[in-house]
């Protein structure tokens, strides 16, 4: 008799620790089940450090000869008054000429009345944008040395991300975290482990049109956490 008594009571013992085990994974599974995803936002205005400037003009004329003095005079002129003024010659390139011949090409229009023009282009790559925002106030003065400029395209960049990446980082992943926590006290949950992270890529934008050396930098990190009870 207690030979059966013996096998019977450890079966059932084996039975009880597998009905704590399945109910153990089970209420396991239903927590993972459980999770909230959140966005971390982070934003910086920051000055741009980098800035190109390129002083464009154009010249019109029947003698190559004459206009490239000109050029020549134009381009001395232009970097004298950037040098004078704190720009470096290392931070002046200037762009070979481009000539257009218009008597030698038969669709050129019978209103052109020169046989040649010439675009040219001299360009400031610098680090000194607030210098180089002084002078595009000033460079009117070049109209009074005959030089009749257009306005171009000016570029300002930042370049310093890498030195303000791990703050904002930081700061996306702090944000998300207070809405997970937010969402948890909502629904009368804890916030649990994080289950899986991603980090949006860096944005660099002007902060508006008006304003292209003031940029706006900004990243979003998404992060899914668990809940429990």
């Amino acid at each position: 008799m207690k030979s059966k008594i013996i096998p019977a009571a450890l079966l059932a013992f084996g039975l009880i620790v597998l009905g704590f085990t399945l109910k153990a994974g089970i209420d396991n599974i239903a927590f993972r089940d459980r999770e909230v995803t959140v966005r971390g936002l982070a934003e910086r205005e920051v000055s741009a450090d980098l800035v190109t400037w390129p002083i464009a003009y154009s010249i019109a004329g029947n003698d190559l000869v004459t206009m490239y003095n000109k050029v020549s005079s134009n381009n001395e002129t232009i970097v004298k008054f950037l040098t004078s003024n704190g720009i470096s010659p290392d931070e002046i390139s200037v762009n070979p000429p481009d000539a257009y011949d218009a008597a030698s090409n038969r669709y050129a229009s019978d209103s052109f009345r020169y046989n040649y023009s010439i675009n040219c282009t001299v360009t400031v790559t610098t680090r000194k944008v607030d210098k180089v925002r002084e002078l595009l106030n000033r460079q009117s003065e070049l109209l009074k040395e005959g030089i009749a400029f257009s306005n171009s395209y000016i570029n300002y960049q930042f370049t310093g991300l890498n030195d303000i990446k791990p703050e904002m980082i930081a700061e996306a992943t702090k944000n998300a975290r207070a809405a997970a926590d937010q969402f948890a006290a909502d629904s009368d949950s804890r916030v649990g482990k994080i289950k899986t992270a991603s980090q949006g890529q860096f944005s660099i934008d002007n902060s508006d049109s008006s304003t292209p050396f003031i940029k706006k930098v900004r990243v979003v990190s998404t992060i899914i956490y668990y809940l429990e009870d």
